[in-house]
């Protein structure tokens, strides 16, 4: 007997494709990306001559990158409306949250390949172009996947939901999640396809050596930063459609929050080690947003399926890093202060030995 006379028949309402609005004029768009590309101009120009990067630098820098996004979200409230300019800064949060998460790869990146410190923030320039032009082909495929099929809003929730859960099993296992280096396809496919040189030729990719065209280690380095680049594509493009349909708000936050990514480094390497349980938190904003997602494409086919209004959305995301940012440094400095008392616990020990070692030559 067929399946189908014993189970009662089904059919489940099938929404017409979803028109995504947008706030994106052709102006809006070729003004941003001219910026975009104007600010990558000066990247370069900054980072020609190979130096380290001083504190001040990498503060100013940074006060600049946040100011832009910051009044560029002034304009978006102004003329289009509180809404729009409520999923404007709570995408850019998210994309900024992740980003952070990148720049823990990274760290492990440039010690793995022994970078020298000058020459750092090249590597990072050309991670964040690779970003950006990736997370560029994502946003407009995601948009036109969203426009033709309402199911992508459920794949989309359910990535986010699994990368969620990885990310927390790693954090509870304290898995390092840091790429192996050695065993990265694209690494080894460079170096059988050309030959590399041992010491680093400033910023240059690549070299003659004996009259044969070589890579430079910083060549393998890039190519293994767009590498994770392409990873952190897939997990933050999906978390920005959850807070905004919008294509071009999509575009503009990841953008936003890559272009600071250079200075941002230099400022949190020290404080990179502190964040330990920054994962913990990236993990529940992705479940978060997963979730989200899920209900808005139950809603589209059960309008009496409640959703998340984005301001809701926006209160749980800085409740979240306020909370992970508290308990990471309140487990920093219960660490500190540990390691203090060992210290001081072996010092005492030491001494104590001293002592005992000098007391019989003293009866002698």
């Amino acid at each position: 007997m067929p399946l189908s006379a014993v189970l009662p028949s089904v059919s489940l309402p099938s929404p017409a494709p979803l028109a995504l609005d947008t706030i994106g004029t052709p102006t809006l768009w070729a003004v941003t990306i001219g910026a975009v590309i104007a600010l990558l101009a000066v990247d370069f120009v900054v980072t020609r001559r190979p130096h380290e990067v001083s504190m001040k630098e990498a503060l100013a820098w940074s006060a600049f990158y946040v100011a832009l996004p910051l009044s560029f979200g002034v304009w978006v409230w102004t003329q289009h409306g509180s809404g729009t300019g409520v999923e404007y800064y709570t995408g850019y949060l998210v994309e900024k949250s992740l980003s952070v998460d990148n720049l823990f790869v990274f760290l492990l990146l440039l010690a793995a390949f022994a970078v020298p410190r000058e020459l750092q923030q090249r590597v990072l320039l050309y991670g964040i172009i690779g970003a950006l032009v990736l997370r560029g082909i994502f946003i407009a495929l995601g948009a036109a996947a969203l426009s033709a099929f309402d199911v992508v809003f459920l794949l989309f929730g359910l990535v986010l939901l699994v990368t969620g859960v990885k990310l927390l099993r790693d954090a509870v296992r304290g898995h390092d999640a840091g790429p192996d280096v050695a065993n990265m396809r694209v690494v080894r496919l460079l170096r059988r396809w050309r030959p590399v040189t041992d010491d680093y030729h400033g910023p240059r990719l690549t070299v003659t050596q004996n009259g044969v065209r070589a890579l430079t280690p910083l060549a393998i380095v890039v190519a293994a930063v767009f590498v994770t680049d392409l990873v952190f594509a897939i997990d933050s493009v999906p978390a920005v459609y959850g807070i905004t349909g919008d294509p071009y708000l999509v575009f503009a936050t990841n953008a936003f929050a890559l272009l600071g990514l250079r200075a941002l480094y230099f400022v949190l390497e020290g404080a990179l080690s502190k964040l330990s349980h920054l994962a913990f938190g990236l993990a529940a904003i992705l479940g978060f947003i997963g979730v989200k997602l899920v209900l808005h494409w139950a809603h589209l086919v059960w309008p009496s399926v409640p959703e998340i209004p984005t301001l809701a959305s926006l209160g749980v995301i800085v409740a979240i890093l306020a909370a992970t940012t508290a308990t990471s440094l309140v487990a920093a400095r219960r660490t500190e202060v540990a390691e203090a008392a060992e210290a001081a616990e072996a010092a005492e020990a030491a001494e104590a030995a001293e002592a005992a070692e000098a007391q019989p030559s003293r009866l002698a």
